[in-house]
């Protein structure tokens, strides 16, 4: 029977499901590995083309790793909490949960028709009251620990309150607020319960905190700052403004320093390791003090002083102006009742940028002055406090002293202000010559540290600036603290409620917090989040719950733990599973994530590992970017009247400039080697039901454009249509042939027939010209050994180092070869079937089984042996030539002399056929290339 893939691939997947054929085992002898992909948010448009492409890449590699001998866990479930559900939900008043189990149904259907080989028993969902049981449980412990620098990790808080009590504060290094208290274990022992409450929260790896954040109003919701593009929404495109607001943050800066040096130690790609280094933005420099003018006002801010941090503390001589960013908690106080409303107009303008906007413009110069003054605490100079967007209040102080001479937006916002500019005289030269300059500014020798180079000026510098306690040496790391709040519902709710203003947790044996039913999804008509809604939910029947839930990275920080041990109901995994599993050896996913769920899965693994929970510091030992599959874009071409109003009238691609046209989107599905389907088009855009096509060669031939594949370019290409085609099997290997895995590419349906013909030709091989299953036991020669061999070496390799497609290309050689050879040897075909199944499951599954072998072990069989053996070069194929016309092919031993070549070719039966009788009058033989016969 012809290859009948719609009946072969749903039995068989079908099989896999009755007989968890893919269930990873507990425990093993095997070596374990263990496959995870980034799990997918179902959304309600299901999978495209190009979502598959790193789930086929890692099941490939999972199937080879599984023929190779290791246990491998290869997992699959879903990000279902998400601001997308949330907005439908409000759109059409549908509880989210019900959404998202429709479109998680769709997933798991398309998934489940690509063949993979995913282990289903131990799904997990993020919505799932069952799963973000644990993730509250991990929150929890994050706001019951502390950072301790002196065995630089965190601990639980109990061994912070042993040192309150034994000494007080005066000996604990922890990362913490800058407003902690200094006092002795009997000023603590005299803190009421509250009092030692807030103090404790200033540690805790959890905290509440009030925070500059992207708010959007619309919405009603604090976004992420990947969520934010020019100052709107990624989703709705909604204006953002920066807002400050009481927030859950959590201490992520507290193992800046090891995520830093963590990177040293994983096989990531080396972009994604950068953008991690530079979002932790590690500085070596120096925290000085800018004394504030003496004013009535300093009482009111309760500190006398401006903290700067620089890294070129060098510079400090060239200082000419101090910065605040606009949002710093000084900036009101310290401006004088002129300025107050040029600064408050600019505070308002600057709540329009978000901080990626701000950070990104580097030549956009704006500001406004305080009023008030500073003295800097080197040189005594007196200058002015401005505040300015490009400076953010998160990063360092908040605050940065302006040295136009060395730094070029620093010189852009001085000339603009007309501010003065000091240069820096140059130790190197003479300081007459310096002075006699011709360049604008104020030349001044920089004080002590003339003369000296970098090094010694900074050394020097930093031990005079702690010796007049107006500043010190200092590290600084750019990444803040994570913002761990978002006023929507459909997330996990915070384990927290309020007494007194205060923060505490639930009992752990309460857990799951549910979430609670309400009316309708949006903020409440006061501005409280929507759990605000809820009626009669409280802590207690008399504390307020938090209102504000976890943000989309929460569940996605740890899960690959939850697949160890999906079931367990007592702990987020078993001891035994997290030993035995440890870690991820594969991970497959997005760059997209390098500072967003990549940077905090490292953090919470860290954190759990601190507390004794898991064995591993990093979570992913490998991680592989794929590119992305870009969409192919057809185009029909209207054309248009000369005031540019369009009319009925299409044009084909070719026939276009004939004419004044505009390019119109088409539906790709309707193109197929872009040849237009004029009357499926005709439905798809009734407008045009009665239109004119003018078509070349009787055809509409369409443009193309390579876009991003989306629903509004009407370019996305489902892949049930192409399944229901052409099969999985063909849609697999079809992805990986598309060319290298990191890579972008885009998508063409038109060469997928090329790879379904590979596997009927494929299929062909075990049947005859009837289509009847058909192969022998016959010893197999050396050129059908050769090139099963080369086959299995170079899918080992490819396989290695992830290049699929060139495995595409190497097995349809070995196909043809098999095919020319009229290869029907078992023993070859088994082995083949074999290196193949990995890409094409299903089609191999079957062959399997009708070579004789038991339903479902082809998983489960050894990856064949590759014997270098065969590859040795000892026969050569000689071309027979009679009268200058190649007839025939003899495969002759290498060893053999032109006498014996001579001597072996005329005794051949086909060769006597073309001599015809007669005596050849001359051979020429040329040993390893042809042979030539005269007759």
């Amino acid at each position: 029977m012809d290859y009948q893939f719609k009946e072969i691939e749903q039995k068989w997947q079908e099989f896999w499901a009755q007989n968890q054929t893919f269930k990873a085992e507990e425990q093993s002898s095997k070596p374990k590995f263990y496959v995870l992909d980034m799990f997918p948010y179902p959304s309600g448009a299901g999978l495209h083309v190009g979502h598959p492409l790193g789930y086929i890449a890692s099941d490939i590699f999972t199937r080879y790793k599984r023929l190779k001998g290791y246990n491998v866990l290869h997992p699959m479930g879903y990000d279902s909490f998400g601001l997308p559900a949330e907005q439908y939900a409000i759109q059409t008043g549908q509880h989210p949960a019900l959404t998202t189990e429709v479109n998680i149904n769709t997933y798991r259907r398309q998934l489940d028709q690509i063949g993979f080989s995913f282990d289903w028993s131990k799904e997990v969902r993020t919505s799932d009251p069952e799963y973000y049981k644990w993730t509250q449980w991990i929150f929890m412990q994050l706001f019951n620990s502390w950072y301790n620098l002196e065995t630089d990790r965190a601990e639980d808080i109990t061994s912070l309150l042993e040192k309150f009590n034994a000494s007080g504060s005066a000996d604990v290094k922890a990362v913490c607020d800058e407003d902690t208290k200094s006092f002795l274990p009997t000023d603590w022992a005299t803190m009421t319960h509250e009092e030692k409450q807030e103090e404790l929260l200033k540690y805790r790896l959890t905290y509440l905190r009030e925070s500059t954040v992207n708010w959007c109003p619309a919405l009603g919701t604090v976004l992420a700052n990947d969520e934010v593009k020019d100052g709107y929404s990624e989703r709705g495109g909604h204006p953002v403004e920066q807002k400050k607001m009481m927030q859950w943050s959590m201490r992520i800066s507290a193992y800046a320093e090891r995520l830093l040096q963590g990177l040293n130690t994983i096989d990531w790609p080396e972009p994604v390791k950068e953008m991690q280094r530079n979002w932790i933005g590690k500085s070596v420099g120096a925290s000085v003090r800018f004394k504030i003018e003496p004013s009535e006002k300093i009482a009111a801010l309760g500190q006398d002083y401006i903290e700067v941090f620089t890294t070129r503390v060098d510079t400090i001589f060239g200082v000419s102006y101090l910065v605040l960013a606009p949002e710093h908690e000084l900036v009101i106080g310290l401006t004088t009742p002129e300025q107050l409303d040029e600064v408050n107009h600019y505070i308002a303008q600057t709540k329009k940028k978000s901080e990626l906007d701000r950070m990104a413009d580097v030549k956009a110069v704006s500001g406004a002055f305080t009023g008030t003054y500073v003295i800097n605490p080197v040189s005594g100079e007196r200058i002015q406090l401005w505040i300015a967007d490009y400076v953010l209040a998160g990063y360092g102080t908040g605050a940065v002293m302006g040295v136009p001479s060395g730094d070029q937006r620093d010189w852009l916002f001085a000339t603009n202000f007309k501010l003065p500019i000091v240069q820096i005289l140059d130790s190197q030269k003479d300081i007459d010559t310096q002075a006699d300059s011709t360049k604008e500014g104020k030349y001044i020798n920089s004080g002590f540290i003339n003369g000296m180079n970098y090094a010694e000026a900074t050394q020097t510098l930093n031990a005079w600036l702690e010796e007049q306690e107006v500043g010190k040496a200092k590290v600084n790391y750019r990444m803040r603290d994570a913002i761990f709040g978002r006023q929507r519902y459909w997330g996990e709710p915070i384990p927290v409620y309020f007494k007194d203003g205060l923060p505490y947790l639930i009992n752990e044996e309460e857990l799951p917090l549910m979430l609670p039913e309400i009316d309708k999804y949006l903020p409440t008509e006061s501005g409280e989040p929507p759990l605000g809604r809820a009626e009669d939910w409280s802590y207690d029947n008399q504390y307020e719950y938090e209102l504000s839930t976890m943000p989309g990275w929460a569940g996605s920080s740890w899960y690959w733990y939850r697949y160890m041990d999906a079931k367990n109901k007592s702990a987020f995994a078993s001891k035994e599973a997290i030993e035995y599993w440890k870690d991820v050896d594969l991970y497959i996913g997005g760059a997209e994530h390098a500072t967003g769920h990549l940077l905090y899965s490292r953090f919470w693994n860290k954190f759990l590992k601190d507390l004794g929970h898991v064995t591993e510091e990093e979570p992913f030992k490998k991680l592989i970017n794929q590119g992305m599959i870009q969409g192919r874009s057809n185009f029909v071409y209207r054309v248009v009247d000369e005031e540019g109003r369009g009319t009925n009238t299409l044009v084909s691609y070719g026939l276009r400039k004939e004419y004044k046209t505009s390019a119109l989107h088409v539906d790709v599905n309707i193109v197929e080697n872009e040849i237009l389907n004029i009357e499926k088009f005709k439905v798809f855009r009734p407008e045009f039901a009665d239109a004119e096509f003018i078509l070349e060669n009787g055809k509409y031939i369409c443009g193309v454009e390579v876009e991003k594949m989306s629903k509004s370019k009407f370019n996305v290409v489902n892949p049930d249509v192409l399944i229901s085609s052409y099969g999985a099997d063909t849609l697999r290997m079809y992805e990986m042939f598309l060319g290298p895995l990191e890579q972008s590419k885009p998508w063409n349906t038109n060469g997928i027939e090329g790879v379904f013909k590979f596997l009927r030709k494929f299929w062909r091989l075990f049947h005859n010209e009837e289509w009847i299953f058909n192969v022998s036991d016959s010893v197999p020669s050396k050129a059908e050994l050769k090139a099963l061999h080369k086959i299995i070496k170079k899918v080992q390799d490819d396989v290695e180092r992830f290049s699929f497609n060139t495995s595409v290309s190497s097995f349809m050689i070995a196909v043809n070869e098999l095919t020319d050879l009229k290869c029907k040897n078992r023993q070859v075909l088994e082995d083949l079937v074999i290196v193949l199944s990995p890409y094409a499951p299903h089609i191999c599954e079957e062959l399997w089984v009708n070579l004789g072998h038991e339903a479902g072990s082809l998983s489960y069989v050894k990856y064949p042996e590759f014997n270098p053996a065969y590859m040795v070069e000892d026969e050569f194929s000689y071309p027979i030539s009679v009268n200058g016309k190649t007839r025939l092919n003899l495969n002759l031993s290498l060893t053999l002399e032109p006498k014996e070549i001579e001597e072996t070719v005329l005794a051949d039966e086909q060769v006597q056929k073309y001599l015809e009788g007669k005596t050849p009058k001359k051979v020429i033989v040329v040993k390893g290339r042809i042979v030539n016969i005269v007759i």
